[in-house]
């Protein structure tokens, strides 16, 4: 399970999120059901280099898309099938381990405790 914070072009509408919880029809076939939401306040995530396009008079928003599968650009093929296309694309979670308060680039080690709950979860062996 991956967990998504997308900053789309125009604020998305409650057939939009519908549409992707329940799946998109893609090239490659349907999506599984995502979990969809729209974010009340942006969130706070470094600057990026280099920002964004920015139009005066086309509003963003972001939401939370929480995937259970993984295909090739599938956040960004999903909010343009509902005509809310992707601008910035940030993984906030995999599983159970959050990716708040790091920047770019930057890496931790993983707990012995946060590796033993991820291997049981996706059922790996040590």
């Amino acid at each position: 399970m991956r967990e998504y914070c997308a900053q789309v072009e125009k604020i998305p509408d409650a057939r939009a999120l519908e549409l992707l919880t329940k799946g998109v029809k893609l090239k490659d076939g349907l999506t599984l059901p995502a979990k969809a939401k729209l974010l009340e306040t942006d969130p706070e995530l470094p600057s990026r280099t280099p920002p964004i396009r920015y139009r005066a008079n086309i509003p963003t928003g972001w939401i939370s898309l929480t995937l259970t599968e993984g295909r090739n650009r599938q956040v960004r093929r999903m909010t343009a099938v509902v005509g809310f296309p992707t601008l910035r694309l940030v993984r906030w979670r995999m599983e159970n381990l959050f990716l708040t308060d790091m920047q770019p680039a930057q890496v931790r080690e993983l707990a012995q405790a946060e590796r033993e709950q991820l291997f049981k979860r996706l059922k790996l062996k040590e």
